[in-house]
């Protein structure tokens, strides 16, 4: 499961703290169900194949000490349960309603997220989390 994404996350880039072979398991389960955008559940039941040993308290553990480092990202919608995303681009999530898939909307070409939202003056943004709902291409052919 090992790649070039997944070694390149070093304690320096986790603000100092070490990557243990927990937290390891926990990015590169992550990583690979990237495009599902997997709930704690989904890691742990992955995780849990790699690493017998792992409790659902440790993935819960590692998966918030990663999003604090801003190794990964925490996906919230309504009262759902929780996803991870590993993309850290600046981008939003479209939520399909039917299927509950998740999907990264990426930004045009050279386009500022900042930019579309009437900010009051001298606002500096930090950080930007979009989220829609609606209904996917696949099922609304059905």
């Amino acid at each position: 499961m090992k790649d070039s994404a997944t070694d390149t996350l070093t304690a320096e880039k986790m603000g100092g703290l070490r990557m243990t072979k927990q937290r390891q398991v926990v990015y590169e389960v992550v990583q690979e169900m990237a495009m599902d955008h997997p709930t704690a559940s989904e890691v742990y039941a992955k995780a849990k194949d790699l690493m017998p040993t792992i409790s659902l308290a440790t993935v819960y553990n590692c998966l918030e000490t990663l999003t604090d480092a801003h190794a990964i990202t925490q996906v919230n919608i309504d009262r759902e349960a929780s996803r991870f995303c590993p993309n850290l681009q600046p981008h939003a999530h479209f939520f399909c309603a039917k299927c509950d898939s998740v999907f990264d909307v990426n930004l045009h070409q050279q386009a500022n997220a900042a930019e579309p939202w009437n900010l009051p003056q001298g606002s500096l943004i930090d950080e930007v989390n979009v989220a829609m709902r609606g209904v996917c291409p696949n099922c609304r052919e059905d």
